[in-house]
């Protein structure tokens, strides 16, 4: 049996693709005798003729790669794109790196380990982008035996 105009007129009525129609194997008879879109309707309200539901993508692999990101995992030198600074910008690293600098200047000045005069030094010197990290500022004082003890 061909079901063409039937199926046409189903999901023009219901308003989902002609793929999306589903029609009772028991009850193919009154189907195929129905010709006109009340009788479609009538079908449908009996429950003859249903809608399929949509294919849609599972996203569980999209979730659990998500997850795994958070997580620090699938983000190596393969999977980057574009430059380091696209990724995190010049500014946020500035950012960062000066403030761990002037806490540990701070922290140092406030101990007493360090005279007010080599705190204004170091400082000028971090804000001027001289140190590279906390790390360095020690070795510099060290070096230098600016740090008393």
């Amino acid at each position: 049996m061909i079901f063409t105009i039937q199926r046409r007129l189903a999901s023009a009525v219901m308003g989902c693709g002609k793929k999306r129609v589903w029609f009772d194997e028991t009850r193919l008879e009154e189907i195929k005798e129905s010709i006109t879109k009340a009788d479609v309707r009538r079908l449908v309200a009996d429950g003859a003729v249903r809608e399929k539901p949509e294919n849609s993508n599972s996203k569980a692999r999209i979730r659990k790669s998500k997850d795994q990101k958070r997580k620090g995992r699938q983000k190596g030198h393969g999977r980057r794109k574009g430059k380091k600074t696209a990724r995190e910008g010049k500014k946020e690293l500035w950012v960062k790196r000066i403030r761990v600098q002037r806490k540990l200047l701070k922290t140092l000045k406030e101990n007493g380990l360090i005279e007010l005069k080599v705190y204004r030094n170091l400082s000028r010197k971090a804000k001027g982008g001289f140190f590279r990290s906390k790390r360095h500022i020690k070795l510099y004082a060290e070096d230098n035996e600016l740090i008393k003890k």
